[in-house]
């Protein structure tokens, strides 16, 4: 009966596993996903103003046009790209930040919401930011995908 039953479970086991379960999946044709492994030492003085809420932080030399973190409380951070989801890398794609709304500098300007990513405007069509991992470990902010 065990010959049996273990190839079951094995077998229905891997039958519930689904590529779409990995949240970090990019469905944009615009960006691709780029590897981002940072920690961002609340020490520091570049990065002190994400201890406080309502703060954010552009660092400009990680991911495809950089990279906005978001304070929204003392121990929640919100991390995206700052290159424009709805436009292929360009020299206007590149978002310009004045929390908490990102705006494109291409000519149709879209803005977006840094807390949440998403789209200012009702359009269910457009990409919304590009998300990344944050998590305050102690007085470091780890962002990685």
């Amino acid at each position: 009966m065990k010959k049996i039953l273990i190839p079951f479970f094995i077998g229905i086991s891997l039958l519930a596993c689904s590529s779409s379960d990995d949240n970090n999946t990019n469905n944009n044709p615009y960006l691709v996903t780029p590897a981002v492994n940072l920690n961002l030492s609340l020490n520091l003085p570049e990065y002190n103003s994400l201890k406080f809420p309502n703060n954010s932080v552009v660092i400009t030399n990680q991911g495809i046009k950089g990279i906005v973190v978001y304070s929204i409380n003392e121990t929640l951070y919100s991390a995206f790209e700052i290159s424009d989801p709805n436009h292929s890398p360009s020299s206007c794609s590149r978002m310009l930040v004045e929390t908490p709304i990102a705006t494109c500098q291409c000519s149709d300007e879209n803005k977006y919401n840094i807390i949440t990513g998403e789209h200012t405007s009702q359009d269910n069509s457009k990409y919304p930011m590009l998300r990344y991992n944050a998590i305050r470990e102690g007085d470091v902010i780890r962002v990685f995908n």
